[in-house]
């Protein structure tokens, strides 16, 4: 026994450095595949907390994060079904909050949002929305939801105004997908067409970050669509 003593002991090292190196391998497979479903960075793990701390600080009310969550299940963010976007009569029931109120709760966002204003009947995107679309969907900054509130002037029918309303939505949704080749924007983008029957905007919002300020006024804002991202921890 006492001859074969040694290769026994170098027998159980080594299994003992098989075992350990396999664990640590197992553990970086692991711990690599978490970043991959998480998206959580190796070298800043703390860099996403920040992100979503500082979001908690502006614009992330109790009223906010309630309307978001019922918005982002209800109008085609939860990745579940093919719905696709929230019209008027959606809006009313999921906020369940007035005109006012609706239009308070992205007051904070204004640094971040643009207005992109459209000629009156037109659902096409000129050159200075398509630049301030851009602008604003590179300007991410680790938010999960792009906001898109699509809305159309006073005058008019409210089935035109909701039909003209829903397709400036599309277009901004489809200048996205056409520019960025995003295959996960669907979860991201959450489009809401408010026609001229609820939340309409007031000339004061002209003072925004808008395309066209040389012809907005009272009808001209509510020929929009209101772009942001959005993050809120839920």
């Amino acid at each position: 026994m006492a001859k074969n003593g040694p290769v026994v002991v170098a027998l159980v090292a080594g299994a003992g450095l098989l075992a350990g190196a396999t664990m640590s391998v197992r553990g970086e497979v692991k711990a690599a595949n978490e970043r991959l479903v998480t998206g959580a960075s190796e070298e800043k793990p703390e860099s996403k907390i920040a992100t979503a701390d500082d979001a908690e600080l502006g614009y992330c009310t109790p009223e906010f994060k309630q309307v978001l969550a019922r918005v982002i299940h209800a109008c085609g963010l939860g990745g579940s079904d093919g719905r696709r976007g929230c019209q008027p009569g959606d809006v009313k029931t999921l906020a369940s909050i007035s005109d006012d109120e609706f239009n308070k709760l992205f007051t904070p966002l204004r640094e971040r949002a643009s207005v992109v204003m459209f000629a009156d009947g037109v659902d096409t995107l000129d050159e200075a929305a398509k630049k301030a679309l851009n602008e604003r969907w590179d300007d991410r900054k680790g938010a999960r939801y792009f906001f898109v509130v699509a809305r159309a002037s006073k005058s008019g029918t409210v089935d035109l105004n909701r039909k003209l309303s829903q397709r400036r939505a599309n277009s901004v949704m489809f200048h996205l997908a056409d520019q960025y080749k995003d295959p996960e924007i669907d979860k991201k983008v959450g489009l809401l067409w408010l026609g001229n029957e609820f939340a309409q905007l007031d000339k004061e919002y002209c003072a925004w970050n808008v395309t066209h300020p040389e012809r907005c006024d009272a009808e001209g804002i509510n020929r929009s669509a209101f772009v942001s991202w959005v993050d809120c921890r839920l």
